[in-house]
């Protein structure tokens, strides 16, 4: 669903993280009407911060167009139960089982709000209005302090039984290798991630501040060590994207993040690697995102308009 371009509707959106709150007001075309960034408040005040955040965009909206938003649409961290419109659980920020669509909702009138996970919200921005617009199936791969990952359907991000699909971050490529934050050791994420690249180039350099962006320039620079840093990060990540070619066959891979950044310094090597590995099936296309850090407002903006149909205040599906 997508606002017409003579449509003079709007919507609320709000991405949450760690530290920033990113907020819009989004006319037809997906076009802000209205931005703002405010820091989430940490663990003490981030509920409140989302709920305050929320009532000044409505009111602000309002008080512009005099009329309401058509509804609201937020993706914060952590595990989501999307269907409930429950936020079960951010260490991050320190909630637990946190009914956030009632909260909203209230907070807003009784308006029609939709939440979801922050990197299955980026997914669906990217499905629909980005990188994969158009692409029947595709895995979005998110490269940054972790890895994440959104597998896409017909425009439709696909949750798994539990909330839990896309985990591509947790699939262990190097049996042994470092510990992950999951408790399993050589996950995907630790040594493939912005994170693990830029300890890898620490190592290697002496530098202990370095990080991947100055890997990646050492790279473009020719120094060997830190080809041989990245090269052993490409090599890891085309093992995992070969998992996930293997078991859903995706004619698409959108890699975005932090470390996708690097453009085809990155993404080069990393299609002559997967491409090495796929044997009998077809090699997918291995695209750079398209909407950057605005991929999760905007996703919360196309939640926004996909709650228009869903039941409005405190109503709560039955599964």
């Amino acid at each position: 669903m997508t606002l017409q371009e003579n449509d003079d509707s709007y919507v609320v959106a709000l991405d949450v993280g760690g530290t920033t709150i990113k907020a819009a007001l989004y006319g037809a075309g997906h076009r802000p009407l209205h931005e703002v960034r405010r820091p989430t408040g940490g663990a003490e005040g981030a509920v409140d911060g989302i709920l305050d955040l929320a009532e000044e965009l409505y009111e602000a909206g309002t008080a512009r167009f005099g009329r309401p938003p058509e509804a609201a649409g937020v993706c914060v961290p952590g595990i989501v139960d999307a269907r409930a419109g429950v936020a079960a659980y951010s260490a991050n920020l320190g909630w637990r089982d946190l009914p956030l669509r009632r909260l909203l909702s209230e907070r807003l009138r009784g308006l029609p709000v939709a939440i979801d996970h922050d990197m299955r919200t980026a997914g669906l921005a990217e499905a629909r209005i980005g990188a994969a617009a158009g692409r029947s199936r595709f895995l979005f791969v998110a490269l940054g302090t972790g890895i994440a990952g959104a597998i896409g359907i017909d425009g439709v991000i696909e949750p798994g039984a539990n909330g839990g699909a896309g985990e591509i971050g947790h699939i262990v490529v190097r049996p042994g290798g470092p510990e992950c934050g999951c408790g399993l050791y050589g996950c995907l994420e630790t040594v493939a991630s912005a994170t693990a690249v830029g300890r890898a180039w620490a190592a290697a350099s002496g530098d202990r501040e370095a990080t991947a962006a100055h890997a990646a320039r050492a790279v473009a620079a020719g120094d060997p060590r830190a080809i041989a840093v990245w090269q052993a990060s490409v090599d890891a990540l085309a093992d995992g994207l070969l998992v996930a070619v293997r078991l859903l066959d995706p004619g698409t891979v959108v890699v975005g993040g932090g470390l996708a950044e690097s453009g085809e310094l990155l993404l080069g090597p990393l299609r002559e690697a997967l491409a090495a590995r796929v044997t009998f099936q077809r090699m997918p296309d291995v695209l750079p995102a398209a909407l950057g850090d605005a991929a999760g407002c905007l996703g919360a903006g196309l939640l926004a308009l996909d709650a228009r149909r869903l039941p409005t205040s405190t109503e709560v599906p039955q599964p």
